[in-house]
């Protein structure tokens, strides 16, 4: 008896024993063992962003993008996957490009310029991918929306509109006495298209005689110039057309020594030699571009119902090299066009930004 009794008291340690260490057990993983814990790694969304040629403007766009939404990343723990490229104009590239993004099934879509954001609207009218365009200066004329306000699709973004008449006055406040305007620019540019419409009408009101040359390539472009040289216009005027933009270290010298200032639609211009750029800021652009995205991503808010986002920072920045060789001072320059700008800013020329610093 004393011995049933004794195997039944040792039975009962024994169970008590397990209850209690598989207790402590599911204690521990409920503490918080981290072989256990959940994932916390940052959500991952893919982007898209292709730009349409290397020149200061766009890519200073993209490089903004970049650092912004690294910043916003680093944040809202979030990380950005970019896949990055560049078409250089070429529409097959532009197309192989969309095609290995949506192969790639990116979140979303960045369109540098007005040709690549056409290409990736015509490419995600059935998938709906979300795209967020940057610099594009009439996306209502090019009919990426229905109005600037409510864009009426997956397609939204930033414009870099161009406020010809500024620029105009501009000419007129550095030189009273001009008498004949050439308008240089590429006829295949949609950025292009409404800027000289509006040079055009403004110039022809004051009773000024118009020159037109054009050009497609940085060779049709340097022989544009010199064909305004022999116009012996008393300047020129170039808006936001990326043509002009990837010529201009290749011409500005040819107008400069001809005593003609050439007044452009962004700053990136004078950077490459040009005698005047108004507009945007393009590192903003890039900027506002980048929120413009993590709200889609982040706050899932409907490209459809985003307004596109436009600026008139009313900025003037002067190349003093270019301004000297026309034998004008910074100084006396910006004290006439002052009255017509938020800012006066002055540069020198370089290739890139990151090389005028």
């Amino acid at each position: 008896m004393k011995k049933i009794i004794a195997l039944v008291l040792a039975l009962t340690l024994v169970f008590a024993f397990a209850a209690c260490s598989g207790k402590d057990s599911d204690a521990t993983t409920a503490s918080g063992d981290s072989s256990s814990a959940p994932n916390s790694e940052a959500v991952t969304y893919k982007i898209g962003i292709c730009n349409y040629v290397d020149d200061a403007s766009l890519n200073q766009i993209y490089q903004n993008i970049e650092s912004k939404l690294a910043s916003i990343g680093s944040e809202k723990n979030v990380k950005f996957e970019i896949a990055y490229d560049n078409c250089n104009a070429d529409p097959n590239v532009l197309n192989q490009i969309i095609a290995n993004f949506v192969a790639d099934k990116v979140d979303l879509m960045v369109g540098i310029a007005t040709p690549v954001a056409m290409a990736m609207q015509s490419a995600t009218k059935d998938n709906k991918i979300p795209v967020v365009f940057s610099a594009v200066s009439d996306p209502v004329g090019a009919k990426l929306v229905e109005s600037l306000d409510k864009p009426g699709s997956n397609v939204t973004g930033t414009s870099d509109y161009l406020d010809t008449s500024s620029i105009m006055n501009l000419v007129f406040a550095v030189n009273s006495n001009v008498k004949k305007v050439g308008l240089l620019y590429d006829v295949g540019q949609d950025s292009s298209t409404a800027a000289i419409a509006a040079a055009k009408k403004y110039l022809e009101e004051k009773g000024i005689e118009v020159i037109e040359r054009t050009g497609t390539t940085v060779d049709e472009v340097v022989l544009a110039a010199q064909a305004l040289v022999s116009d012996k216009v008393d300047a020129v005027f170039t808006p936001t057309d990326n043509t002009i933009m990837k010529a201009e270290l290749s011409i500005y010298e040819i107008l400069s020594k001809a005593g003609i200032p050439h007044y452009t639609g962004a700053d990136s211009f004078a950077l490459n030699g040009a005698f005047l750029g108004y507009g945007v800021d393009y590192a903003n652009l890039g900027e506002q571009t980048a929120e413009m995205i993590a709200e889609v991503l982040l706050d899932g808010k409907d490209p459809a119902e985003m307004a596109v986002r436009t600026f008139d920072n009313g900025t003037a920045t002067v190349n003093t090299e270019t301004c000297e060789a026309l034998g004008m001072s910074f100084d006396e320059v910006s004290e006439k066009i002052k009255p017509f700008c938020t800012a006066v800013k002055s540069i020198k020329t370089a290739e890139s930004f990151s090389d005028a610093q």
